[in-house]
């Protein structure tokens, strides 16, 4: 049997793949207050300096 994603206790089918509404809770309040964010790094523009100013 698959463990709960969030304490590791068998999962309940009825809230797959955690074990209990509590740790389903615990996983939204994650997405919900960015706690699962992907760390990204900004990068320049590519080909920003080499484009020509627009004409007018």
């Amino acid at each position: 049997m698959s463990k709960c994603a969030i304490c590791g206790k068998p999962q309940d089918p009825k809230y797959r793949p955690f074990c209990s509404k509590r740790c389903a809770d615990v996983d939204l309040n994650r997405w919900l207050s960015g706690g699962y964010a992907i760390p990204a790094a900004e990068e320049d523009d590519p080909g920003e300096d080499e484009m020509p100013p627009p004409e007018r």
